[in-house]
């Protein structure tokens, strides 16, 4: 009997805590503290946090979930655009066409994967990029057009294995210099290159 009360004592306060704990929608929740700096959860314990994208909104174009009453501008970036793809000699019409397709103009978009941004970096682009906030719309598509003029320089001007390469790795891509056989990676190239026709009319 004595196993069994101590057992109860262990047990209920975690079953208090389990009640007594708000419930919350599932989402990212946002915080911007004293000295400015802004956190994020998906897992809030402090009722500063307020949702800041709910789970299962989705912008239609990447897939990618959307903050609580954000609105796409697809003209909102072009000042940016024109500015590095201008400085790194990339067509502003592929840019924009990028964009687009890979966030659909919102700069906090978070694939599944990890990417983010405008121009869905992965963290490892980014740091290579020196891209040192993401969500920075400035920074995001600054390391998203070096990259991509990069991946044009390795693959001899080739676009469809450069967006291939931007979309399903490098390393992949340099290993077939062919497009891979990922459904993904075939509708990535496609509807980029349907935006990029679009932009350049």
């Amino acid at each position: 009997m004595r196993g069994g009360v101590r057992y109860l004592a262990v047990l209920l306060p975690f079953c208090c805590l389990l009640f007594l704990t708000p419930p919350s929608e599932a989402g990212i929740y946002r915080y911007e503290d004293a000295n400015g700096v802004i956190h994020f959860t998906n897992c809030p314990r402090d009722s500063k946090f307020k949702l800041y994208i709910k789970e299962g909104k989705e912008d239609g174009e990447g897939g990618n979930l959307l903050p609580i009453g954000y609105t796409k501008d697809s003209n909102r970036f072009d000042h940016l655009i024109s500015e590095f793809s201008g400085k790194y000699q990339v067509d502003f019409a592929l840019i924009k066409a990028m964009i687009r397709a890979e966030s659909g103009f919102n700069p906090y978009a978070v694939s599944k994967k990890g990417a983010k941004g405008l121009m869905q970096l992965m963290p490892g682009t980014a740091l290579r990029m020196n891209v040192v906030d993401v969500y920075n719309p400035k920074e995001n598509i600054d390391g998203g057009v070096r990259y991509i003029k990069y991946l044009l320089s390795l693959f001899n001007n080739d676009l469809r294995l450069s967006l291939a390469a931007y979309n399903a790795g490098e390393n992949l891509i340099s290993e077939l210099r062919t497009i891979p056989p990922y459904r993904e990676t075939v509708d990535y190239i496609r509807r980029v290159q349907s935006y990029y026709q679009s932009y350049q009319r």
